[in-house]
């Protein structure tokens, strides 16, 4: 089993249909499974071996496919790298994986950051068109290499929020069965279909649900390298995209963007969220200005992401649906017990999607999944009908006078006032009640209204314990690279004003 056997299957059947499309530039199956072939062959030259690993740190680029199938191809481990980080961090990345080879994107030569030098790791720059000046003289590597389902194909690092960041190690047999359910049952790809390519590659949200999911189905795959409302929505009229996986605060860009209604995005069919909880105003108003429906799912790169789904014929809004196939989820209490249907506890999961461990942290695997379910971290809750519900994350909650307030349901109010652009609630340390409930807000562009009068909106509509003692009104919200709301940094900037 090896994942990057997709790329060789679907160009036999597809070769001279369009993989990637960026700008003007398309590549067709044909061209990006040679591509991975040439890469695959430059790794044997310089005696790579499986399970070596092979670092790339590339933006959302033509280059970044055919570098990760033929990592994959050779039998190597990809471990993909946020373009953005520097110095210190990327050593780390390198020091723990163990990587031998770095690929970093470098558009301009003469300037930019610069590159890693280590004399255990060989960094090679690619500039944009330079595969074939790279690769192309090199014997290709013909075939893939065969590798065991419980091999580790791709070792993602988390966020290191709360400590130092760990490798997500997931195998062949995780990545190849949950690409499979999100192509053909949850989303169900076509050749014909066009998927918009806006998430990071470099993470497990748009590796599956885009890139691995558009080659298992033959499908092409428009790059946007840093998503930008307006250049999306242009992007989707001139590509003609289907199906758009994205994070909720792209949907919130694209329902506030001036140019939305003159933009033709009637090829939209079905779009797809996750990576956070989406308030459901959001859901409902996509839904009705850009006609196609919008299914939520959850999970996290240790699930490959995806866990649960909701399907078009089956969906309950405001819901993160139901467990894929051979899925389990359970909600449980602090002991490990599973609560009853309706009540609140930690979620966790068990399933092929689940991931081998952590990349060399045997002490980290044993406590996130003690008893052999997945310790997510994450509160929700399941109704009687087994549709689950994300609540909130679990080092996210707010204790205030000893009451437990879910920032979610704060943010879903907030969400519905007409003016209020984005949202986050945050807990800010009070002598007094432990934490005070604090929210930020950012607004619609052309709306002015003050924090006073969004508080007395929201009054009515939450629990008192969750009523938040200020509404700040900020510029922007600061945001990961996959999108979501940073409420760790937000936490700490409120509380040094304060």
């Amino acid at each position: 089993m090896n994942l990057a056997a997709n790329l060789e299957r679907t160009s036999r059947f597809h070769a001279r249909g369009a993989a990637l499309v960026l700008g003007s530039e398309v590549v067709s199956y044909r061209e990006l499974d040679r591509q991975s072939r040439c890469v695959a062959g430059f790794l044997a030259a310089k005696g790579l071996r499986a399970g070596d690993r092979v670092a790339l740190m590339l933006p959302n680029v033509l280059e970044f496919a055919p570098l990760y199938y033929g990592i994959l191809r050779a039998g190597a481990i990809a471990v993909p790298l946020s373009p953005d980080l520097t110095g210190p961090d990327v050593d780390f990345y390198l020091t723990d994986s163990g990587a031998r080879v770095l690929f970093t994107w470098q558009p301009d030569t003469a300037g930019g950051a610069p590159l890693p030098c280590r004399d255990d790791v060989q960094t090679v720059a690619v500039a944009p068109g330079a595969l074939d000046s790279l690769f192309g003289c090199r014997r290709p590597l013909e075939g893939v290499a065969a590798r065991e389902p419980a091999d580790t194909a791709v070792i993602l690092y988390t966020s290191g929020a709360t400590a130092r960041p760990k490798g997500v190690a997931l195998s062949h047999e995780n990545l190849v069965h949950n690409t499979d359910v999100v192509a053909r049952e949850l989303v169900e790809l076509g050749p014909d279909d066009v998927v918009f390519g806006a998430l990071p590659l470099f993470h497990c949200f748009g590796q599956t649900t885009a890139l691995n999911a558009a080659v298992r189905a033959g499908a092409c795959l428009a790059l946007l390298p840093r998503f930008d409302a307006g250049e999306a929505l242009e992007t989707v009229q001139r590509t003609g995209v289907t199906v758009m996986p994205a994070v909720p605060t792209m949907y919130v860009g694209l329902l506030n963007h001036p140019a939305r209604d003159d933009v033709d995005a009637s090829t939209l069919r079905l779009c797809t969220s996750g990576g956070s909880a989406l308030p459901v105003e959001v859901l409902l108003e996509f839904e009705r200005t850009f006609g196609c429906v919008v299914l939520e799912g959850y999970g996290l790169s240790e699930t490959s992401p995806v866990a649960t789904f909701n399907r078009t014929e089956r969906r309950r809004v405001g819901s993160v649906g139901t467990p894929l196939p051979d899925v389990e989820l359970r909600i449980v209490d602090e002991a490990g017990r599973a609560v009853a249907d309706g009540e609140s506890g930690e979620i966790t999961v068990r399933g092929h999607n689940v991931m081998t461990g952590y990349w060399n942290r045997p002490d980290a695997t044993a406590a996130a999944m003690p008893d052999g379910w997945l310790r997510t971290g994450d509160i929700g809750r399941r109704d009687e009908d087994g549709f689950f519900y994300l609540v909130d994350r679990k080092q996210e909650l707010i204790v205030h006078a000893g009451h437990t307030v879910y920032p979610r349901e704060i943010e879903e109010a907030l969400y519905e006032h007409p003016a209020v652009l984005e949202a986050a609630v945050v807990g800010v340390p009070d002598p007094r009640t432990g934490h005070e409930v604090v929210a930020l807000v950012t607004l619609c562009p052309g709306r002015s209204v003050g924090g006073e009068e969004i508080r007395t909106y929201v009054k009515g509509r939450v629990a008192a314990a969750g009523f938040p003692r200020h509404v700040e009104i900020v510029s922007e919200l600061p945001k990961s690279s996959t999108g979501k709301i940073l409420k760790r940094e937000i936490t700490f900037e409120v509380a040094m004003r304060d």
